[in-house]
């Protein structure tokens, strides 16, 4: 086996390096876990570096990186947040969503860690977004899930029914539902709960929407989901559902719309953070960020094959129109 695809192997695999290749790291060890998989979005990595560089910690110089990729399976999560407490790195960056930062919190209150999740208060990771409290502190991705029921209803006004995908396997998965439901009733129309945490499941849900009569879909934030892009688009299109997803590459990959924060801009931010505290910062004294770019990316050829016109109010915000 060439030497390089072995690396690649480990790393996707989120298994420590060899103890020789530990025996040569510069300067102090961040661990960053995360819920994907290692070959999944690079920019992001190149975004937490750039992050680092901007406070003077270049990897491979004065900072080592030990990466835990859990290949888009939450359930890997713990155990390797276990491992990198195990090997006593300075800083946890749990990037990803919740399911990464509650997987770091529960394996240390001690290791300063930084997190990119979606409504950490909420949630409970942190006490407040100003005073955060605790060993934690990071990046808010805000719960946009009321956005997303408001913006879907701007796009299908006549859908009385609208209907939320969730994985129950995934610790966010209540939290969307309540949030989901408190927005849909604010709108005036109904939501109806779909779960899938398999391929085969996914695939059961769709006729499942089209009994209950749904006028259109919203696919929040999920590492499984992320991993079965290709599907859920293709399922959608099959059965001629406008749906919402939360991140650019579905609407790429032929999705309708996409909404959601700069994820590059989040990861980078989480990069500024572990850096200040490599400094001397304190996690309890770094207020959590809040995202002020977000992206809504509009495919005109998948509204033109539903038979959607698309409203002018949101193609005038739309950062990007695929035609």
């Amino acid at each position: 086996m060439r030497r390089r695809a072995f690396i690649e192997g480990i790393a996707a695999l989120g298994v420590a390096w060899p103890l020789a290749a530990r025996a040569q790291q510069q300067g102090p060890v961040i661990g960053l876990i995360t819920s994907r998989a290692a070959d999944d979005s690079p920019q992001l990595l190149t975004a937490i570096r750039q992050g680092l560089r901007e406070t003077g910690f270049v990897e491979g110089q004065n900072v080592t990186i030990e990466y835990r990729f859990a290949g888009n399976q939450n359930d890997r999560l713990p155990a390797l947040a276990a491992d990198l407490v195990a090997r006593k790195v300075d800083v946890i960056a749990a990037i990803g969503g919740f399911s990464p930062a509650l997987a770091a919190k529960n394996a240390t209150t001690t290791i300063p860690i930084v997190f990119g999740a979606g409504d950490p208060v909420g949630l409970g990771l942190v006490a407040s977004l100003a005073r955060p409290g605790s060993n934690l502190t990071g990046v808010s991705s805000l719960d946009l899930i009321p956005k997303r029921v408001e913006m879907v209803s701007e796009l299908v006004p006549g859908a009385k029914v609208i209907a939320v995908l969730v994985n129950p396997g995934n610790a966010v998965a209540q939290h969307t539902i309540q949030s989901g439901t408190e927005a849909a009733r604010a709108k005036g129309v109904q939501l109806r709960v779909l779960e899938a945490s398999t391929e085969s499941e996914i695939d059961a849900a769709f006729p499942t929407l089209l009994q209950q009569q749904a006028g259109a879909l919203i696919l929040p934030s999920d590492p499984f989901f992320n991993s079965q892009r290709d599907q859920l688009v293709a399922l959608v299109a099959r059965h001629a559902i406008p749906a919402i997803y939360d991140w650019r590459e579905y609407a790429v990959a032929g999705g309708l719309i996409s909404y959601g924060p700069s994820r590059t801009g989040i990861w980078h931010q989480c990069g500024i953070y572990a850096g200040k505290i490599l400094k001397g910062a304190k996690p309890a004294d770094l207020p959590v960020e809040q995202p002020t770019r977000f992206e809504l990316v509009v495919n005109l050829r998948t509204a033109k094959e539903l038979g959607l016109t698309i409203p002018p109010s949101i193609l005038a915000r739309a950062d990007e129109v695929i035609e």
